[in-house]
Order: C-alpha cells, then sequence, then structure tokens
C-alpha cells in the first residue's frame, strides 16, 4: 500500500544571520514515518521543527499540509512557570474545551467539602456546556491518556519528578489525537527507565514521529529514516542510525576527493591566467568565463562545520589504591540514600554511576570525594589524587562574566599538558569563535554551556576525573570524540550517565542504585548490566548457588578490562594489515617504512598473545 505524504516542504529558506539555516530545502514527510533529524548545535533543527509546527515563517518556500492533519510538539524544556493539576495541565492541549473538563474536575473534587447551592449550579452549567460540546467522550479519552502514561491525575505538576512531567506534556501534546508529533530532544535529563518507556510507547505510536535527539541508542532503535541539516541542506537517508553512518562516512570521503580536485583544477586555472602578456594576449575568452565560474562557486561552498579539538590533560600517576569505601551508609531524615555500601576503586577503574534521578547518585559521589562525611563507615583515599569534577548543575559558571574569564579567570594563557596557549586559540578548539568567546555565558545554549565546563575543565590536570551528566545538549560529534578521550584516558574515571550507549563505550564497571540505599556492582557497562541482572535473579531464586564473592567481582573487572584491550589491539593489527596493502610502500624509497610497519605488526602480534594468554589464564 502506497503512503501519502502529510507535509511537503517545498524551496524553503530561513536565515537570522549571514549563511542561511535553510538553504532552498525540500522535504515530503510521509504518514507512520518515524524520522529523525541529525546536525550539529546551532544548525538549524528546532528551526526546522518550528516550522512544520507553524510558530514562525520561513523567508521563502512554501510548506503544505494534508487536508485536516494535526500536530503536536513536545518542546525541549519543562516550562519553570506551569503550575495546576496534571489533569488541568493535559487538558490545556485542548483549549475551550479542556478548561471546562478542568473546571468539571475541580468542582466534582471540591463537592466533598463543599456541597454549597453556588458550587451545585456552576457544576450544573458546565455539565450543560460539556453536554453541547460532546465533551464526555473527550472527557474518556483524557482519562484512557491518563492511565496508559500511569500518571497520577491529582498531584500538582510543580511536585513531580522531571521524567513524570515529560510525561504529562506528552499527554498534553497525545489529547489532541495528533497525526504527527514533533519530539525536540525527548529525553533530555530523562532516566533510564524513563528513555525505555518513550522507546516502547513510541514505536507502538500510530501516527508520524519526527524527532531531535542526541541520544543513539534512542534514535537506532526508534527512527526508520534520518534526515541531516548539513551547511543550510536536507539530505534523507532511509533507514537506520547505523545505516545512516555507513553511508555518511562513504559520502564525506567523495565530497573530499571531489573537493580536493575542484581547488586542484581551480588553482590551474589561475595560475594561467596570471601567465606573462603574450598568454594573456591569446587567453581564450570561453575558459575566462569558466574560471569566473569556478571562482563563484568555491566562494560559495560552505565548509563542513569544525570538530572540537578536546584534550584530557593528564596528572601523574595516582597510587594504585584510588577510594576505598567501607560499610558506608548515609540518609535524609525522609530518605536512605547508601546502606552499608562498601567497594574499592583502583587506579584504572571506570565505573559508571546508573539509577533514576533524585536517587543519590551525586550524593554517592560526594561522600567518596570526601566532600559530604559517612553517618556510619568509612572512606580512604590513596595517594597522589588530582581530581576534575564535572558538575552537573553549572552551578559555578559566573553568568555575567565571558566565555573566556570562565576558563581563564581574566588571564589572556592556559596550560595545557605543559604548554602555554592563549585563551582565545584554546576555546576555538571548543568550537567557541572570538566573538562568542567575548559574551556572556547567559547567552549561551545548553550545548555550549555543556561545551564551556568540558573546556575549563581539562585545563586542570587530574588522575580521577568525575562526569556527572556531561552528555546533554552536546551533539553526536563532540559527545563522540568525547567518549573516544575517555576510552583511552588512562586515569580513574567515576560517571554518571543516562546515555546508554555512551556508559556501553566508556564503562568498564557500573554501580547500580536499586532504592532504599541498595547499591549492586557489575562488571561492564549499561547492556552488560542488564544481561547479569538476569544471571542474578536467577540465582537468586537457586539456593544451591552461592553468592558472588567480592574476589568473584573484582575477577569479572578485570577480564572485562582485558577483553577491551585485546579488542583495541586487533582493530591496531588491522589498521596495520590494511596500510602493509599499499603497493607504494613496496617502492625502494619506502623501504624503511615498510620495515617500520612490518617490526609495529610484529609488535602488536606479541602484546596480544600476552593480552589472551592473561584473559585465558583469569576465565
Amino acid at each position: 500500500m502506497t503512503k501519502m505524504s502529510q507535509i511537503q516542504l517545498k524551496n524553503i529558506s530561513i536565515a537570522f544571520g549571514t549563511a542561511p539555516l535553510l538553504d532552498r530545502v525540500h522535504l515530503i514527510i510521509e504518514e507512520k514515518e518515524r524520522l529523525c533529524i541529525l546536525g550539529r548545535n546551532g544548525a538549524g533543527k528546532s528551526t526546522l521543527l518550528k516550522l512544520i509546527n507553524g510558530e514562525i515563517k520561513a523567508d521563502s518556500g512554501e510548506i503544505s499540509y494534508q487536508s485536516g492533519i494535526v500536530i503536536s510538539k513536545l518542546d525541549q524544556d519543562v516550562p519553570s512557570n506551569m503550575s495546576g493539576t496534571v489533569y488541568k495541565i493535559i487538558t490545556q492541549g485542548l483549549g475551550k474545551l479542556g478548561q471546562l473538563l478542568a473546571q468539571y474536575q475541580a468542582l466534582t473534587h471540591q463537592l466533598t467539602n463543599d456541597s454549597s447551592l453556588k458550587t451545585l449550579n456552576e457544576l450544573h452549567t458546565i455539565q450543560q456546556a460539556l453536554d453541547k460540546e460532546h465533551g464526555w467522550d473527550i472527557s474518556y479519552k483524557i482519562e484512557s491518556i491518563i492511565s496508559l502514561l500511569s500518571l497520577p491525575a491529582d498531584m500538582e505538576f510543580s511536585s513531580l519528578s522531571g521524567g513524570l512531567k515529560r510525561r504529562v506534556l506528552l499527554g498534553r501534546a497525545l489529547v489532541k489525537n495528533p497525526d504527527i508529533i514533533l519530539l525536540d530532544e525527548p529525553t533530555n535529563h530523562l532516566e533510564i527507565e524513563a528513555i525505555d518507556w518513550l522507546e516502547k510507547f513510541f514505536k507502538e505510536f500510530a501516527g508520524t514521529v519526527i524527532f531531535i535527539t542526541h541520544d543513539r541508542t534512542f534514535m537506532q532503535n526508534i527512527a526508520t529514516r534520518m534526515v541531516e541539516l548539513d551547511r543550510g541542506k536536507l539530505q534523507s537517508y532511509p533507514g537506520n542510525y547505523q545505516q545512516y553512518i555507513e553511508r555518511k562516512q562513504h559520502e564525506l570521503a567523495v565530497e573530499q576527493t571531489q573537493n580536493r580536485e575542484f581547488d586542484k583544477k581551480l588553482k590551474q586555472e589561475e595560475a594561467w591566467i596570471r601567465q606573462g602578456i603574450q598568454a594573456r594576449r591569446t587567453r581564450n575568452e570561453g575558459r575566462v568565463r569558466v574560471l569566473e565560474k569556478l571562482r563563484a562557486v568555491r566562494e560559495s561552498r560552505r565548509e563542513l562545520m569544525g570538530t572540537a579539538k578536546i584534550q584530557i590533560q593528564k596528572g601523574e600517576q595516582s597510587g594504585k589504591l584510588v577510594i576505598e569505601a567501607k560499610n558506608i551508609s548515609f540518609k535524609y531524615p525522609d530518605k536512605m540514600i547508601v546502606n552499608d555500601f562498601s567497594t574499592t576503586i583502583l587506579r584504572g577503574d571506570k565505573i559508571g554511576l546508573i539509577g533514576p534521578n533524585g536517587i543519590g547518585k551525586t550524593t554517592l559521589l560526594r561522600i567518596l570525594l570526601g566532600q559530604l562525611q559517612p553517618q556510619h563507615g568509612t572512606v580512604r583515599h590513596g595517594t597522589k589524587l588530582e581530581i576534575a569534577y564535572f558538575d552537573q548543575l553549572r552551578a559555578d559558571l559566573d553568568e555575567d562574566k565571558s566565555v573566556a574569564d570562565n576558563v581563564s579567570y581574566g588571564d589572556q594563557y592556559v596550560t595545557v599538558n605543559g604548554q602555554s596557549t592563549h585563551i582565545m586559540t584554546y576555546l576555538q578548539d571548543f568550537l567557541f569563535s572570538p566573538l562568542r568567546a567575548r559574551s556572556p555565558v547567559s547567552s549561551l545554549s545548553g550545548g555550549e554551556r555543556n561545551r564551556l565546563l568540558l573546556a575549563r575543565l581539562f585545563t586542570k590536570a587530574a588522575n580521577l576525573l568525575i562526569l556527572d551528566e556531561p552528555t546533554n545538549d552536546l551533539d553526536l560529534e563532540t559527545l563522540e570524540l568525547l567518549e573516544s578521550l575517555l576510552v583511552d584516558y588512562t586515569g580513574t574515571l567515576l560517571l554518571v550517565s543516562h546515555d546508554r550507549n555512551f556508559l556501553d563505550n566508556t564503562v568498564t564497571s557500573t554501580m547500580v542504585f536499586n532504592g532504599n540505599g541498595k547499591i549492586e556492582e557489575f562488571v561492564g557497562g549499561y547492556e552488560d548490566w542488564l544481561r547479569q541482572k538476569i544471571v542474578v535473579k536467577n540465582e537468586k531464586t537457586t539456593p544451591a548457588k552461592a553468592q558472588t564473592t567480592n574476589e568473584d567481582y573484582q575477577t569479572r573487572k578485570e577480564v572485562a578490562a582485558l577483553e577491551r584491550k585485546i579488542e583495541k589491539c586487533e582493530a591496531a593489527q588491522k589498521e596495520l594489515k590494511h596500510k602493509l596493502t599499499d603497493p607504494e610502500l613496496y617502492l625502494p624509497k619506502q623501504s624503511s617504512q615498510l620495515q617500520k610497519l612490518h617490526q609495529q605488526l610484529e609488535q602488536g602480534e606479541n602484546e596480544l598473545a600476552k593480552l589472551i594468554r592473561k584473559w585465558e589464564q583469569l576465565i
């Protein structure tokens, strides 16, 4: 059955500065698609959603909609001034009819304490209005959505967690029974359980979903088509995120080759036009016109947006023991945070902390770092610790000072890995132009604030790195660069994150918060935890099996670390073997390079054999 197009964008352009965010773009959106919009921070993704939703108008072009289509939008940020019950917030999506339903519900509750004639008359008036508007059918739909989203209808919106607030706003969007729903960073600041719930919901959603996200697992599981916004143009990639990555890598390689050939041709023509007077007398006028066109094409070519060049500044090596906690407990008057927890963190460990918002992950970090004393038990630190802490609350950014002053504290230079670098040069590595670097922090977007915090963090030498939700609002390229740096980081890492893919790619073990102060440790990242959770659950139902000892845990952790090293070594060997297939290496002038590559290959094979032997002994 052929799908029908619901929205068509034709020749759309919009600009807020010099370069257009959308430059004569075309896009057709078909029914029941799950379309993910990709692009760098500031590329115009949110602008595209606003155009589709009719919140703003394009400078030129046309957007046409299927007749009678209903569109709802879930914005990136939860409004700070929103008040009322969950039921009232959800009915706001229905306009005047929603107000009547909210008033009816409030008066119905009021009757338990106030059955005065005035209240009964008000209730009767609203009942008549609802009868006239056929509001009872809609009331049933609201109750269905509240049940579907597992929401507390009578609770105050302001008292809810971040995840529940997002569900309420989703309910407000769904109550209109939309054909298309627009989502701007729906997983931001959500805990893993809430993200899993969103995934399941939108996989079963009967309408069309258009969304922006930096969560690679979410986009891989949800998207049926990727649409990339790059340098003002839209490019469509049917399929999931992984298929997009494979095709994009090929396209970028082809584009770079074409640009090199173009630049070579332009250089030749520029050299020809600058020949001596005899050549200028005989030059071909058609060739001159071709050169003018080449110049115009080169001038209009918009280069790929810059990539952040982040470096982690390494401190002096710490002692083998980093942190030892013995039987620690901590509780607030109304909540147990940590209950009789013990752990040993060794140099080079990379540990992820997993659990719902507000369960105590940040509190545990503060206890482990000595910023907060446990009420029971002890915490001991190893020697030579140098700590750098990424603060998820961004509380210590000075909003009135410039980006540069927040990093260099008024100095013109920063020192990174022993080298003095001008602050403007350093900030350009984090994609801050000199103009942006002089701007106040108050003018920055969420992604820019995160990059600023990373820029400041990495001016500090550290052998113990604490990252509390570092991935929120980062674009994919910066996120993936940070990820690769953490994989190669030789110090110790404690990481709080709800990004499942990021956890899987960076940590070697996890601390999982199960509530009531109970914390369990598992080897590996998020997916490893899910697998082991099933095994542990089965073991608990089988009395014959003994509980896992701490020694077993340390062995599993070492095995996981060895497996990562083996994978890395095998990848390096594969790359060396690929280099050795280059025919030019076997020319006489390349003999020294060829010998060097063979030596590296032999050393790699020896190292790989050692790692595998050690792995075999442990398993």
